[in-house]
């Protein structure tokens, strides 16, 4: 007789309503075979106590709708970004504040590399953080004038490199591709915006980008997810599933020690050229989801529609962006994305759809319209992902439509004082990422970090949503926080919707999978403004416990 491990916790929150708070979970192999006091669950045959989580709250383990395995693999990168951050090891790389400490680290890594050709790569950057200071191509070539430097920006739509980069690539004042940034005179800058731009310099980046995968880079990013209470992940956007290869590497990586689910969403449209046909990529995708098992899921889509806000190559709606800047760059044509959103939904796949601007929502959302008034297709919980500029008319249309909004909550901390002050101006911030208005008109929601644009980490995703504070202590738009209960059914239950896989996750309920995070604290009982601190111990994945990299903070004194 298999044992059923009876887990005693100081609290377990189970997010199901039939049970909210129990004592303890009952775990016998993968699953969950119930939940309650002691008393009850030693009952159950072969009953075994364990006491090892007797002073954590046990939550059901968080769900991340919107990340990237790149996470990883960026790491392997020099980080140049403003805030400090911490990787999937626990090693801490302080921020750069200024330009010239952007330079000065660059500089640094560049004196330390052995081949006089490698090129330096890095990432992290955002310029919106200085203003009236630049960093282009005679910035860059102060760090190497014989190496390509490329320096990709935290928002993965824009990036900079040097001459020797420039002119690596071919790329000069004929260029005509869009997103290729020129001064005055007509010479490029060194920025590219956009995936069009930033493909004529892959060359360079080849295996070390946002939307590379190595069987090392997922496994830290699977840490990762340990670190924060994460036991579902998704790879929002890869353009390995079309390859043999690529596919082996995801099941090479994700085997039985890997210490998280993983959900990968193929690239179909938006991202640069495409090796196979819709229809073929559709009915691949079809055989994929088919050879899909609990731990690595392949073939749902991801569509990406246009770009940043912060990167001013978001699309918005009149009356657009704050200083009247040019809109922003639109990913693929309105009729190259019915094609393809018409093709995968016949196909059966979920479609999650990059949505920052709320011109890209309404061609969402007419789009949408349009295939399902076509073909009609119950329960598809098609998503608005990011969903950052999305009003409360287009939020009543989602709920008519059966979609789903995944929102961008971190953006309120990591860019709410530019989106007051630069971007969009104090009335739309307020307005942004509204996940208040979303669950009034009875929209599904999710809350997301899209790591590594914003750090992994469900509960402070929890914690910008309720407070909606920015850096300097601003509250971006009052009316639009959500309380804890739903801010955490975000992270958990609500993002297993949106992919899917409620019936399997996202709350401790017997027969479901027996995932949990491990904290320290229960963040129903702290300030919200302390909720993202709450140590995570770690993780149990179907029933596997899985310790974090991160050592506990010292008391305060």
């Amino acid at each position: 007789m298999e044992p059923t491990t009876v887990y005693v916790a100081r609290l377990v929150r189970t997010l199901d309503p039939a049970r909210p708070v129990t004592e303890a979970v009952a775990v016998r192999g993968e699953r969950i075979r119930a939940v309650g006091s002691v008393e009850e669950l030693m009952t159950y045959p072969g009953a075994v106590l364990d006491e090892r989580y007797a002073d954590a709250v046990l939550l059901p383990g968080f769900v991340e709708a919107h990340s990237h395995a790149g996470t990883g693999t960026v790491w392997s990168n020099t980080y140049v970004g403003l805030v400090d951050r911490t990787d999937p090891q626990g090693r801490r790389w302080p921020g750069c504040r200024t330009i010239e400490e952007v330079l000065e680290r660059l500089i640094e890594v560049e004196s330390e590399i052995e081949d006089p050709h490698a090129p330096l790569l890095a990432w992290g950057l955002d310029p919106i953080y200085f203003p009236g200071r630049s960093l282009g191509v005679a910035e860059l070539d102060r760090v190497s004038g014989t190496r390509p430097v490329h320096l990709a920006h935290t928002n993965g739509h824009v990036c900079t490199v040097n001459s020797v980069a420039l002119r690596q690539c071919g790329i000069d004042a004929s260029v005509t591709v869009p997103g290729v940034v020129k001064d005055e005179a007509g010479e490029p800058t060194g920025e590219l915006q956009e995936f069009a731009a930033m493909g004529l310099v892959q060359q360079i980046t080849a295996g070390s980008s946002l939307l590379d995968i190595t069987a090392e880079g997922m496994r830290a990013f699977a840490q990762d997810a340990v670190n924060t209470g994460t036991t579902t992940l998704t790879d929002l956007g890869s353009t390995a599933l079309m390859d043999d290869d690529g596919v082996a590497l995801y099941r090479e990586a994700v085997d039985d020690d890997f210490p998280a689910r993983l959900n990968v969403f193929h690239f179909g449209a938006g991202v640069g050229p495409v090796n196979r046909s819709l229809p073929e990529a559709a009915e691949r995708l079809v055989r994929l989801r088919e050879q899909s098992d609990a731990k690595l899921r392949m073939g749902n889509v991801k569509l990406m529609l246009d770009g940043s806000i912060q990167g001013f190559t978001a699309r918005l709606l009149e009356p657009g962006y704050y200083g009247d800047e040019p809109n922003g760059i639109w990913g693929v044509t309105p009729e190259e994305f019915h094609e393809a959103f018409e093709v995968f939904h016949r196909s059966g796949a979920l479609v999650h759809v990059h949505c920052n601007g709320d011109q890209t929502t309404q061609l969402f959302l007419d789009t949408l319209e349009r295939i399902l008034t076509d073909h009609p297709r119950p329960d598809h919980r098609h998503t608005c992902t990011h969903s950052q500029m999305s009003t409360a008319a287009q939020y009543r249309r989602m709920a008519a439509l059966g979609a789903g909004a995944n929102i961008f909550a971190n953006h309120i901390w990591a860019w709410g004082d530019q989106h007051i002050d630069v971007t969009v101006g104090p009335d739309r911030a307020a307005r942004m990422n509204a996940a208040a208005t979303a669950l009034r008109h009875r929209v599904p929601i999710a809350l997301h970090s899209d790591t590594p644009v914003t750090p992994l980490g469900p509960l402070h995703s929890v914690k910008h949503a309720v407070t909606r504070l920015t850096v300097s202590g601003r509250v971006m738009g009052e009316h639009e926080r959500i309380g804890v209960q739903e801010a955490v059914e975000a992270v958990t239950v609500g993002a297993a919707y949106l992919l899917k896989m409620d019936h399997e996750v996202g709350s401790l309920e017997a027969g479901k999978l027996a995932d949990i995070a491990v904290l320290a604290d229960d963040p129903f009982d702290v300030a919200p403004e302390r909720i993202g601190d709450i140590h995570v111990h770690g993780t149990v994945v179907g029933g596997r416990h899985h310790a974090s990299a991160l050592a506990r903070p010292a008391a305060a004194p």
